[in-house]
């Protein structure tokens, strides 16, 4: 693929705040307030975004922007961070690798998560212990991001409900195939399609005789997905 044609694609506004959420198991008003900014300019209270979305104007996201978030959903799962200190972290971050979305570039996954965690302690006088434990899990949530040898993230393993992030999961996003909907690994299959089957009754056994993979993957499609697919 042309590799102008395939930044165009990860660039692409694709996902609302909401599909977002739900992809990353995120609360959608988080998303829309790291995504968008929150409050009121007008009245002195208002928080400017944390990440630069594809489309603000239309309240899209692309898959880069899943990238970033991922990062700052494993923050959220270990603090509960003010915008404003994620927004100064962030920041920067800009200064020290000049770039539209450092969280996602390369740079940030190989030298950028101790400078980035070390300011995030600073900010919220987090304890060493507490800043090692929040590099760790940045760093097991970005084994979710696949990338290219040039170090372009070209694939998100999606993260799985209520199970650890170190192993990678079945379902990805891959701006590839599915129009950038969740698919299965390998495969291409939209994931929606084996939930929507399920939903109306087929098996699981025969799920998985259809599609070729074994039944152990197909539960955790359903487990996973179908909260996705409400």
């Amino acid at each position: 693929m042309n590799p102008n044609r395939a930044q165009t694609i990860r660039q692409m506004p694709l996902y609302s705040a909401s599909e977002a959420g739900r992809f990353l198991h995120l609360p959608v008003s988080t998303v829309r307030a790291w995504a968008f900014g929150q409050g009121d300019r007008s009245k002195g209270n208002r928080f400017e975004s944390v990440i630069a979305a594809a489309d603000r104007k239309s309240h899209k996201l692309s898959f880069v922007n899943l990238v970033e978030l991922l990062v700052l959903a494993a923050i959220r799962r270990k603090h509960k961070v003010p915008l404003p200190q994620v927004r100064k972290a962030v920041a920067f971050l800009h200064k020290r690798f000049p770039s539209q979305h450092p969280l996602a570039d390369n740079d940030f996954q190989t030298n950028g998560v101790d400078l980035f965690v070390e300011k995030f302690g600073q900010l919220l006088n987090i304890s060493r212990d507490g800043q090692i434990a929040m590099k760790e899990l940045i760093k097991d949530y970005l084994r979710l991001v696949e990338r290219d040898t040039s170090g372009v993230p070209v694939k998100l393993h999606l993260p799985r409900v209520n199970q650890p992030v170190q192993k990678r999961g079945e379902v990805v996003i891959d701006p590839n195939f599915g129009f950038g909907r969740p698919v299965l690994d390998g495969k291409g299959i939209r994931v929606e399609v084996i939930v929507e089957r399920f939903q109306a009754g087929e098996s699981i056994a025969s799920l998985a005789e259809d599609y070729g993979i074994s039944e152990d993957v197909i539960e955790e499609i359903i487990r996973n997905q179908l909260p996705l697919a409400a």
